[in-house]
Order: C-alpha cells, then sequence, then structure tokens
C-alpha cells in the first residue's frame, strides 16, 4: 500500500499547485457538515424531515427483500420434497406477492427520495445563490479589488450550485449506513470473519479513491484563477461590449490563443490524473472482486456439505454482495463527501470575510443620526488614503473643507485621486490616516447605509443595467421603482424623457441587448439616463464623476443649467475635465499627485496664476 502511495504521487500536477490536501485537513474540514446540514434544515423542515423518514424506511428494505427471498426458496425446496398431491402453490404465491409489494414499495420511496432532493437541492441552491448576494453587498469595496477576495468569490459561486450534490451524498450516506448494520447483522450471525474479509475486499479502493480526489481537488483549487481567467477570456471573445475592438485591433487570434494554451495547461494535468486514477481503479476493483467470490465459494461450499439451506445460501449470498456494494458506496462516498466538505470550506470561507466598515465607530461609541439639513459641511483633516498592496499614496495630506450647500468642483490630471476623494466622501474606503468629518463629527460615527442613502453619486463608469428604463432609472432610489411620477420628474431633470420619448415601449422598455427585445442606447444617452439616478435620489449631497463625458457641446450645457437650478441648497462635488463646467461652481479644488495644490473660484484662481490658471490656458489654447 506504501508502494502504491508513492508509485501514484510521482507525477503530480505543478503549474500553480497547491500542496497535496492531508488526511488532518479532510477529516478536519467535516466539521463544516453539521453548519451544513442545519442550513439545509432551516430551508424547509418539512422537507427535510419528510426525506428522512423516506430514507429510513427505505434503508430497512434491501433486507427485508433478502429474507422473504430466502423463504420463497426454502418454501420452493421444501415443497419439492413433498408428494405431488401435496404440493400447495399459495403460500409461496403469498411470499412472492409480498417481495413483489416490497420492490413496489422499494421503487416508490426512491422516486419520493430522488423528488424531495430536488426540490430541497433547488430551494437550497435558490437561498444559498441569496445569501451569496447579500453577503456580497455587505463588504467593503476594497474587497472587491482584491484578487484573492475574488478567488473565494468565485469559489464560493461554484459551490452554490454543487452543494446541492453533496446534500444528497450526505443524506444518501445515512441511508445506506443504517442498511449495513441490519444486513451485517444476519451476516455477523453466521460467520464473523467475512466482514474482515469485505473490509480487506474494499478498503485499499477507498484508500486509492481518498488520494485521487485529494489530488483533484488541489488542481482544481489551484486553478481557481485560471479558471477566472478563461471565462474572461470566453466573454471577451465572443461578447457584444467587446465585439468592436476584438475585430478592429485583430485580438480574435491572440485571445484564442490564449485560451488554448490555458486550457490545454488544464487538460494535460487533468489527464494525467483521470489516467492513473482509471489504472489503480481497476487494480483496486480486481481485489475487491477477488475478496468477494473468495467469500462466495466459502458460502457454497457450506451449502454443499449440507450445513446451511438453499434460501440460506441465497440470503448470505446476497447479503454479502449487498454489503459489499453498499460498503464501496459508502467509502467511496465519504471519500466524496470529505472532498466536497473540502469545498463547503471555501463556501464558509466567504462567509466568514467580515466588512471593516460597520454601523458603529470602533471606540464602541452609538451611532448618529445623520443630519437632516447638513449645517455646517464636510471637512477633510490631513486624510490620506493608500490602496491594498499599492505602492503609493493615493491620496495624501488632503485638508479642505466643504460648506452645506456649496457646489465644489474638483480638478486635476488623471489619477490625480478625485475619484478616490469621492469614495472617501461616500464611504466606500475608510481613510488611512487622517479623518473626514461632517457638522464636526467623524464619518465613522454615522451609519454608513444611512450616510449613502443622503448621497447621490454617478460615477464616470457607471453601470449599464439590463433593466426597463424607468428601473434604470429607479436604481437611484430602488425602493421607489413604483412611483411613477417620481421616475418621471428624475427623468426630465436630467434630460433622459427624451431619450425615453424615443423607445417603442417607454419606460417600459428594454434597454441593452442581452435580452430579448433589448434597445441598446449611444453612450451620451446612457449617460442621461444615470444622471437621473442622481435625481431620483434626491440626496442632500450630490456627486457627479465626469457626468457628462459623453454629451455633444448643446447637451451638456442644458444639463449643467439643469444641475445649478436643481442643486439650489444642496452640497454638491463636480468632476470634470471641461473647463466650461467646472467655472459653474462655487469653489474650485484643484489636486495633483493626490496632494491639494490650491481652492478658490474661477476668477480668484485665474488671477493668482497657479496650476488652475495653467490647465485652463493649456484647454484654451485647444480651442483657437
Amino acid at each position: 500500500m506504501f508502494d502504491f502511495l508513492k508509485t501514484i504521487s510521482a507525477k503530480r500536477p505543478t503549474a500553480g499547485d497547491k500542496p497535496p490536501v492531508s488526511v488532518r485537513e479532510r477529516v478536519s474540514a467535516l466539521r463544516h457538515l453539521p453548519a451544513f446540514l442545519r442550513l439545509i434544515w432551516q430551508t424547509s423542515p418539512a422537507l427535510a424531515l419528510a426525506n428522512l423518514a423516506l430514507r429510513l424506511l427505505r434503508a430497512g428494505l434491501p433486507l427485508a427483500t433478502l429474507y422473504v427471498g430466502r423463504l420463497i426458496l426454502d418454501e420452493v425446496v421444501a415443497l419439492t420434497r413433498l408428494p405431488a398431491a401435496e404440493r400447495a402453490l399459495p403460500p409461496v404465491l403469498t411470499l412472492v406477492a409480498l417481495e413483489f409489494g416490497l420492490v413496489l414499495l422499494a421503487d416508490a420511496l426512491g422516486r419520493g427520495v430522488a423528488l424531495l432532493d430536488s426540490l430541497l437541492g433547488d430551494l437550497f441552491a435558490n437561498q444559498s445563490s441569496i445569501r451569496l448576494m447579500a453577503h456580497a453587498a455587505e463588504l467593503d469595496l476594497d474587497q472587491f479589488e482584491d484578487s484573492t477576495f475574488y478567488d473565494k468569490l468565485e469559489r464560493a459561486r461554484r459551490q452554490t450550485l454543487s452543494r446541492t450534490v453533496l446534500m444528497s451524498q450526505v443524506l444518501a450516506q445515512g441511508q445506506d449506513v443504517v442498511t449495513l448494520l441490519l444486513l451485517a447483522g444476519g451476516l455477523v450471525a453466521f460467520q464473523p470473519w467475512l466482514l474482515g474479509l469485505l473490509l480487506l475486499a474494499v478498503v485499499p479502493a477507498f484508500l486509492g479513491e481518498s488520494h485521487f480526489n485529494e489530488r483533484s481537488y488541489s488542481l482544481s483549487h489551484s486553478w481557481t484563477p485560471e479558471r477566472r481567467e478563461l471565462d474572461y477570456l470566453r466573454q471577451t471573445g465572443a461578447s457584444d461590449e467587446t465585439a468592436k475592438e476584438v475585430k478592429i485591433f485583430g485580438l480574435s487570434d491572440f485571445l484564442i490563443g490564449r485560451f488554448r494554451e490555458l486550457s490545454d495547461s488544464f487538460y494535460r494535468q487533468n489527464k494525467s490524473l483521470v489516467l492513473r486514477r482509471a489504472g489503480w481503479g481497476t487494480v483496486f476493483a480486481a481485489i475487491g472482486a477477488a475478496g468477494y467470490y473468495g467469500a462466495y465459494v466459502y458460502i457454497l461450499a457450506r451449502a454443499v456439505a449440507g450445513q446451511i439451506s438453499l434460501g440460506q445460501l441465497t440470503f448470505l449470498a446476497g447479503s454479502f454482495a449487498r454489503l459489499r456494494s453498499l460498503l464501496e458506496g459508502i467509502l467511496s462516498r465519504f471519500s466524496s463527501v470529505a472532498d466536497g466538505a473540502l469545498y463547503l470550506q471555501d463556501f464558509f470561507d466567504f462567509f466568514a470575510l467580515r466588512p471593516r466598515i460597520v454601523r458603529q465607530a470602533g471606540s464602541g461609541a452609538p451611532v448618529r443620526p445623520f443630519p437632516r439639513p447638513i449645517r455646517r459641511g464636510v471637512e477633510f483633516e490631513n486624510v490620506g488614503f493608500q490602496y491594498k498592496n499599492g505602492t503609493k499614496w493615493a491620496i495624501r495630506n488632503l485638508s479642505f473643507q466643504l460648506e452645506a450647500g456649496e457646489k465644489l468642483a474638483l480638478v486635476g490630471e488623471n489619477g490625480a485621486g478625485k475619484t478616490t476623494l469621492v469614495k472617501l466622501l461616500a464611504r466606500l474606503y475608510d481613510p488611512t490616516e487622517g479623518r473626514i468629518l461632517l457638522d464636526g463629527h467623524d464619518l465613522r460615527e454615522y451609519d454608513p447605509a444611512e450616510l449613502r442613502q443622503e448621497i447621490g453619486v454617478i460615477f464616470q463608469d457607471f453601470v449599464r443595467f439590463q433593466l426597463p428604463a424607468g428601473q434604470n432609472l429607479a436604481v437611484g432610489r430602488i425602493e421607489e421603482r413604483q412611483n411613477q411620477p417620481r421616475i418621471e420628474t428624475a427623468a426630465h431633470q436630467s434630460l433622459a424623457d427624451t431619450v425615453i420619448a424615443k423607445l417603442p415601449g417607454g419606460y417600459d422598455q428594454m434597454i441593452g441587448r442581452r435580452f430579448n427585445g433589448g434597445v441598446d442606447l449611444s453612450g451620451g444617452e446612457w449617460q442621461k439616463i444615470a444622471l437621473g439616478r442622481a435625481y431620483m435620489r434626491d440626496a442632500q449631497l450630490l456627486i457627479l464623476d465626469e457626468p457628462t463625458a459623453a454629451l455633444d457641446a448643446r447637451a451638456e450645457h442644458e444639463v449643467f443649467q439643469r444641475f445649478a437650478e436643481l442643486t439650489q441648497g444642496k452640497t454638491a462635488v463636480l468632476i470634470s475635465h471641461r473647463f466650461s463646467t467646472v467655472r459653474m461652481a462655487d469653489r474650485i479644488l484643484v489636486i495633483e499627485n493626490g496632494q491639494f495644490v490650491e481652492i478658490g473660484s474661477h476668477e480668484a484662481l485665474l488671477a493668482k496664476g497657479g496650476r488652475y490658471a495653467e490647465l485652463f490656458a493649456l484647454q484654451a489654447a485647444g480651442y483657437r
């Protein structure tokens, strides 16, 4: 056995492979099963209880069927020894009818179990998916920007559906253990050492399966990043969102080549594994068959010697065959369950992740109610922020005051830290150093969810939701998605009503081409829809990150005329590279390399002749 383990371990997957899983790790992973079974029970106690009851009934049927078969055979043999005139068939027919009833009952119970497994599995998969989405929504933005997190998320996604298989395996394991105990009782009464022979026949196969399951898990686990890349390449190579660039730049051969390189590498590693698994599986199957037929010969010899009846021979041979099959199944399934528990660990690992941006300040102080209205505004005090695994500061030593009701524009070159500042303001991140005050209190003292309810943000990379036009607007305040007047008002304020008026289905028209009947929009039309979300929110603080980048000059001018009117009395932050837009703000903050450069009105900054005046002159020169 040790030579076998040494032999099959000689060739192992290497590229990005994780060390093989130890027996201790596999056994340790089983600790997740109680929590897993609780989740199944919570999914539907009625279905879970019915499933358990049917499986317990079905567990006793193999022994009952074998025993009735023994009675039938012994009855037939007894009848053949009687004179022909005394041979009565009804007793035999009664036993046959009983066996027929047991077979029908076993079939009905099997179908019932399969039905309940299917229903319970579907419910569990649905609830797991909902739970996964809900938990992902609680996590911090910077966690989504971490590749390790994405690996955990990807493995959790894959486990959501495949865990229904584990559920059936665990329940079937319990059923088979009950059946095995019942059958083993009869075999022990006849000859206890046969159980030892049975174990000797099936344990090598179990060890082999366990080993190869470990290797399969290690290979699958180590390939999580590559699988995500394969999914990305598959999507990029055949998507309406990327088709233009793929054709223009001739990327098809490059994408296909990279996909082929990765997929072939995985195929070669997996092929090596499955070939060795098949080879050793054949060897162990032969060992198991030899053990079974050795016991069968012994039972036959006892029958020939007249020590047991023909019915007992049939019962014992059938019990031994069924026990062998059950034991192989239990041991093999145990390996699969342990393997599934390892994957289940990935599932629970994701749910063990916790957000750092939570409802309460680290000091334990109670959550502060959000001010309505904001009176003093927002103040950045020596704020610095560094992205996880980042080598430089995105923002450093940033201090300024945003007054309540003020319109502040952020100006700076790409990568200056403008969008990062906005994300800090919305508390999508917490500062690495310094603090942000709202009405004189640290932003951490407010409930993040309540804070974001009072902030309307439209980022330059806004999401193009594949939803009807009305719901696309309602995303800004999704709980108001049935409030048609509010949706139409937001559309009018953002000029999105001019877009929707052209749609065949109006506000009910599906936008985007992913689903049947969907209509795609131009970049500028999408931007008006996104702006409508900000107005739909009706928040105290409005943040627009490059909100008019895809609009023509006339539409941009009209949008900002309305913006100035609609944000009267509200605090607003505007990011734009167009100085015709920026000059509408009360004050302009210039950032360079994440640090404060200057702040003031358009006129004051021009008069100062600093960085803003330089950037303004460069842009103005382009229009001469």
